[in-house]
């Protein structure tokens, strides 16, 4: 139908697209297959992370205990078999530009079902509960204050702990 095509490529209901800290931008299906070891056809909502990749694989093949353990990422392979994980913040750092140009450069911290935004440029911040607002439509920052700050420190604190490069400005930058 028209409104197919007209929709073939968007990520309603979630936000953004590629290049986004939003949802539409970030969110992506993972499959995964571990002969003898997975579980076949179960769902899992848990949000996981490409750092999540190195201490699994770790795991999977059998590396020495504590190999992969000082990573940022967690083992994910008990979500693979079924199981439930206690996960903790996942952290996002973009210091650039976009290619699309409307991607200010900013950093993000999901913690459970909030979801925290910050803008280098002029430090504004977002704060969304994605339980109740996967559209990320709901700006709770001014609402939720104690819990903007709460993640806002511990975004700046992750910051530091990983030195994470942040934007500068260019001397030689002619707007003419």
């Amino acid at each position: 139908s028209k409104l197919d095509r007209a929709f073939s490529t968007s990520n309603l209901p979630l936000r953004g697209g590629k290049g986004w800290m939003y949802e539409g931008g970030i969110r992506v299906p993972l499959i995964v297959k571990w002969p003898e070891q997975g579980k076949h056809g179960i769902e899992c909502s848990v949000p996981v992370t490409s750092v999540d990749f190195f201490p699994t694989i770790m795991n999977m093949v059998g590396a020495p205990e504590g190999i992969g353990k000082d990573k940022e990422g967690i083992d994910i392979s008990p979500l693979v078999q079924g199981k439930i994980i206690k996960r903790g913040p996942i952290y996002w750092h973009y210091p650039h530009y976009s290619n699309h140009g409307m991607q200010s450069p900013g950093g993000a911290i999901r913690d459970g079902d909030y979801k925290l935004l910050e803008y280098y440029e002029h430090g504004t911040v977002q704060l969304f509960n994605l339980k109740n607002d996967i559209g990320e439509q709901n700006d709770l920052s001014k609402i939720e204050i104690d819990k903007t700050k709460e993640l806002r420190d511990k975004l700046h604190q992750w910051l530091k702990n990983v030195g994470a490069k942040m934007m500068k400005p260019n001397p030689n930058y002619d707007p003419e």
